[in-house]
């Protein structure tokens, strides 16, 4: 006689939500093969039945258990929770299934953690949706991160399952950094822990409040789309029968100077670079932050000034709305990401390009040059205890979170940024190590903040004179201290130049071209 292999969802973590099915194939099976988790919630349907638990870590064998049971015909039922054919159990036991086997099968499927955690949420997968693993066990990181990369230009809603775990602390901020450079940062997010289970929290943030937090395995992510909206303590997100042109922004096309110059800044050369070809002709300066776009005011009160991260879809909207002139990507030397995201829109939109970038500081001093956040964290906990870190708050966790960070001491400046500062502030540092100033700064004021503060190594970027390179180099040196440089990312830009008389010529060539 042939056996029978039931794949079993038994949903979220309630009773209540297990569906009818469940019970009847559990009753039918003589044998349970499960985690002795999923037992919870079946326990009064299971009594006297032959039940089989392996660790949690040991998918394929309880996979391998349950066809070898079927085999022998008796009937089977593996057990999943959430739905056992979504990132669960179900497709092991098909891999590893004969083609000349004989039992029958039955999927029973069930309610996935991310339908749990949308409806705790409103309704926030109404219209296309996508989910995706962060955990790179089975999938390499670089794949991870080209989907987030495809579902963040989709503007699509998303569901990101296994978040965060002891040994995958940055992962999660790399893709959300990925979702902030297409969706804007106030795109509406749920925070989901233990959904339908003991210790359950339901929190609704904006996108960019996720930077700062923290999360684990047991926490579901759930972002929303550019429509997604709130009421009454829910989100939801329109079914698309509706004005779908309509964007929840503050920046309107209309409103914009047509044949603008857009300048791309976020730091005082940039907007000094604004300022110096705005004589010439109308200027759309964005800055990535409130913060920021207050200093490009004062900075430029001749142009248009555009705060926040609106995302790759509305950033190409306003420029081929606007009519756009040109793109000057004058954004910070290591903001890589945003750099190869104008690149992108330049090409598609058949706008001019021109890289303004800052020249590097010379070395007149010793400094330990590395490529990576890691290297750099590694080679400041070897060579300090108390260690200075000057680059910003966008890498932080990395050094916090180094293997061995905690037996070291952190100090850290940066801009008088309320969500910077709150960042830093989540991630541990003490008040009193942080220090909230726009630079740049002297080698005087470095060398009097560090002495007071102890310090036995400092990190920085090579952010050229502008940034205070030549300043930080200098009082390393005169302190005695090691000075670890991260270098500048390489791209290959279409054009670049390093001074603003070559962006002006540049501009005026094709205003003769026009003419």
């Amino acid at each position: 006689m042939s056996g029978k292999l039931y794949l079993v969802s038994v949903g979220p973590g309630s009773m209540e939500l297990i569906p009818p099915r469940v019970h009847a194939a559990l009753e039918a099976s003589d044998v349970i093969v499960a985690y002795e988790l999923y037992l919870t919630w079946i326990r009064p349907w299971i009594a006297g039945k032959d039940v089989r638990t392996l660790p949690l870590t040991q998918e394929r064998e309880r996979a391998q258990l349950a066809l070898e049971q079927a085999r022998q015909g008796r009937s089977v039922a593996l057990v999943s929770s959430g739905d056992i054919g979504i990132y669960a159990m179900a497709t092991l036991a098909f891999e590893d299934m004969r083609e000349d086997d004989v039992f029958e099968v039955e999927l029973i499927p069930g309610i996935t953690s991310a339908n749990a955690c949308a409806s705790l949420l409103g309704a926030p997968l109404s219209h296309d949706f996508a989910t995706l693993s962060l955990s790179d066990l089975l999938c390499p990181w670089e794949w991870i991160e080209t989907r987030a990369r495809h579902i963040a230009a989709a503007d699509l809603a998303a569901v990101f399952y296994n978040v965060q775990s002891r040994q995958r602390q940055e992962g999660v901020y790399r893709i959300i950094d990925i979702m902030l450079e297409h969706k804007r940062p106030g795109t509406l997010c749920g925070i989901v822990h233990n959904a339908y289970r003991e210790g359950q929290t339901v929190e609704i943030v904006t996108l960019d409040a996720l930077r700062a937090r923290r999360f684990d395995m047991l926490t579901t992510l759930v972002i929303g789309n550019r429509f997604t909206r709130r009421k009454r303590g829910w989100i939801y997100t329109p079914r698309g029968y509706g004005n779908w042109d309509e964007t929840p922004d503050s920046v309107r096309s209309d409103t914009l100077p047509a044949q603008a110059t857009w300048v791309f800044s976020g730091t005082g050369d940039g907007n000094a670079l604004a300022r110096a070809i705005a004589a010439d002709g109308p200027v759309v300066l964005s800055s990535a932050s409130d913060y920021g776009a207050e200093a490009a005011r004062r900075a430029c009160p001749g142009a248009t000034v555009i705060a926040g991260r609106l995302g790759v879809e509305r950033r190409r909207e306003l420029l081929r709305e606007s009519g756009a002139r040109a793109i000057v990507d004058a954004t910070h030397p290591y903001a890589a990401d945003m750099s190869r995201q104008l690149i992108q829109l330049a090409h598609e939109l058949a706008l001019p390009y021109m890289r303004y970038e800052r020249p590097d500081a010379a070395d007149a001093h010793p400094a330990l040059h590395c490529a990576t956040v890691q290297q750099a964290a590694a080679l400041a906990m070897a060579h300090g205890r108390r260690i200075f870190l000057a680059t910003g708050s966008r890498d932080l966790e990395s050094f916090l979170h180094a293997d061995g960070a905690a037996a070291h001491e952190w100090f850290l400046r940066l801009a008088p940024d309320p969500q910077h500062l709150q960042r830093a502030v989540d991630l541990g540092l003490p008040r009193a190590h942080l220090c909230a100033m726009q630079g740049p700064f002297s080698q005087n004021s470095n060398e009097t903040l560090w002495r007071d503060w102890g310090i036995d190594c400092v990190v920085t970027k090579q952010s050229g004179d502008a940034g205070g390179y030549r300043a930080k180099a200098a009082a390393a040196a005169a302190l005695g201290i090691p000075l670890i440089v991260l270098d500048r990312p390489r791209l290959d830009y279409p054009q670049r130049v390093n001074d603003f008389a070559a962006v002006s010529a540049w501009l005026g060539t094709m205003k003769g071209e026009t003419a």
